[in-house]
């Protein structure tokens, strides 16, 4: 695909009534994404870039990046560099991702800013998922973010974590082979309430293992409606 068409389409989906344009998992496409965001802008493209990435990021990279996107949507996903490197087979995973969030918060600071309609134009929403056993060490993420960055936030507290492939099968990753406990949810919402933290969302604990699961069996509609679940 060629940048100006990369460039159309985001155009076509402004057309469309999209709200946003979300690149997912973008840092090894950035200097494509860049130019043809550009070349988007120059023809009428008004919609807010989201960059939704895992928060493994290049700071330097990012930095490239400053103007360009307009909603930074990271994962914060361990707190130790040891579970980054079992479970997700990446070095100093909490150095990197918490340099990369320094960045993004510096660029975008703690306000979110919002149109008439409501929709986000501007912002950063850290999104944390709740591991069972605690693997993510959420709490001391949390108290990372409200220490070093701010305790405005905005947070997205996720509760859809389920096994699948091999971590619901290989004995090395018995402890993420369940979905959460509702003690362990609980927990989690507990944290966020004893450091001051009430900016964001959280998801509903009974069915978020579900609701938000793929059927991919159903080529038609892999992702169901909420509502097909009561």
């Amino acid at each position: 695909m060629t940048h100006e068409r990369l460039a159309e389409m985001m155009l076509e989906l402004q057309a469309r009534g999209c709200h946003n344009i979300n690149f997912v998992s973008p840092t090894h496409f950035a200097p494509q994404m860049a130019r043809a965001i550009l070349l988007a802008a120059e023809k009428g493209l008004q919609l807010p870039i989201v960059y939704n990435t895992n928060a493994y990021d290049s700071v330097e990279v990012l930095r490239l990046l400053d103007g360009i996107v307009d909603i930074y949507l990271p994962d914060l996903k361990y707190a130790e560099d040891e579970a980054g490197y079992l479970y997700s087979k990446v070095p100093h995973y909490a150095n990197v991702s918490r340099a990369a969030l320094t960045e993004m918060y510096r660029q975008t600071g703690d306000q979110m800013i919002y149109d008439e309609n409501g929709l986000l134009r501007r912002g950063l929403v850290i999104r944390l998922l709740v591991l069972p056993n605690d693997l993510g060490g959420l709490r001391e993420s949390l108290e990372w973010i409200r220490h070093e960055l701010s305790a405005k936030l905005t947070i997205s507290l996720m509760a859809q974590y389920y096994p699948t492939n091999v971590a619901g099968t290989n004995p090395r990753y018995t402890l993420l082979s369940r979905r959460i406990s509702e003690g362990e949810w609980l927990r989690a919402v507990a944290a966020l309430d004893e450091l001051g933290m009430d900016e964001g969302w959280m998801q509903e604990y009974d069915g978020a293992a579900f609701y938000y699961r793929p059927d991919f069996s159903d080529r038609e509609t892999p992702f169901r409606d909420v509502r097909d679940f009561s």
